[in-house]
């Protein structure tokens, strides 16, 4: 290990929450442009956010609901994030490359499952409080 600090490393203040935010943008146009599942995702948040606020009964149940949507888009650019590096160190057949593919694969689908059942429980709770 390098004793050296990186170069990329930030040095604080002001700056370093404009640089962030640069770059946190900068990543958000990135999946926008080049990742067709975040695409898709995001365009199911966009689609179920306003349903959110008819079908959620609570404001707990309006941000549980929102926060689910938040929390897949947040794991689908961590899997994009994997998956870039993995192919910037080789895009030959690697055990290990595609396992951590597999692996961010599978955060994401929990995530959409995790999503899935609590928009469930919500819609049927609103039809049927009783349940």
């Amino acid at each position: 290990m390098s004793s050296h600090p990186s170069p990329f490393k930030s040095k604080g203040g002001f700056s370093r929450v404009i640089n962030a935010a640069r770059y946190s943008f900068r990543g958000l146009r990135a999946a926008v442009r080049d990742e067709a599942a975040f695409r898709q995702e995001l365009l199911l948040a966009l689609i179920l956010t306003p349903i959110a606020f008819w079908v959620g009964q609570t404001g707990a149940q309006i941000l549980a609901l929102i926060a689910s949507l938040v929390f897949v888009l947040v794991v689908e650019l961590l899997n994009s994030a994997i998956e870039a590096v993995a192919d910037a160190i080789s895009l030959e057949e690697n055990p290990f490359i595609g396992r951590a593919k597999d692996l961010g694969s599978a955060a994401v689908l929990l995530s959409l499952l995790l999503a899935a059942g609590l928009w469930v429980v919500v819609i049927l709770n609103h039809w049927h409080p009783m349940l």
